[in-house]
């Protein structure tokens, strides 16, 4: 649970349930009271009406819980951070890293660090298209140590060059002017 309207989500069905909580944040839920099986149930098809889950098994949680902060940090944070992705992953989530990263890996298929790339690269595409931000700003932005390592990891990821990848916008907001 990142964004807002999740939250909000759940403090609802919560509440729907009489139930009070102490805190809502990154994927967990902290309620005062003991949860009966049937609140659970309820809260489970409550929460599934909207789509979110209601995970109880330890290593789905802590899997959710990784995606989330890689997402927040990606998606969310401004300015430059003071630590590595792995140093802000193990100290967010008091864990070693690579127990983290070894249980991502075996359970996602794919290495934390390929999961923090894939959604770099997805927010770099939103600020090509959406800021009127240039590379090299983007770049320092999104924490790239130059302007070239983030051109060839765009590349790689997407077949396309950053420069080329901004055209393709503007050229269809062109076509769709001339509509």
């Amino acid at each position: 649970m990142v964004c807002i309207r999740c939250k909000i989500v759940v403090k609802d069905e919560l509440e729907k349930l009489g139930l009070t909580h102490k805190k809502i944040e990154l994927g967990e839920a902290e309620i005062n009271e003991t949860m009966t099986q049937v609140q659970q149930q309820l809260l489970k098809v409550g929460l599934h009406k909207s789509g979110l889950e209601l995970m109880d098994d330890k290593k789905a949680i802590l899997i959710e819980k990784i995606k989330s902060v890689v997402i927040e940090m990606v998606h969310y944070t401004e300015g430059v951070p003071h630590t590595n992705f792995s140093d802000h992953l193990s100290k967010k989530l008091d864990y070693d890293y690579t127990y983290l990263a070894n249980l991502f890996s075996e359970v996602v298929g794919t290495t934390v660090e390929h999961f923090i790339i894939m959604h770099k690269i997805e927010r770099v595409k939103e600020l090509l298209v959406y800021d009127d931000l240039n590379l090299t700003e983007i770049a320092f932005k999104m924490h790239y140590s130059s302007v070239a390592h983030l051109s060839n990891q765009f590349k790689k990821i997407t077949g396309l060059t950053a420069s080329h990848f901004k055209k393709l916008k503007n050229k269809r907001l062109t076509s769709l002017e001339k509509l």
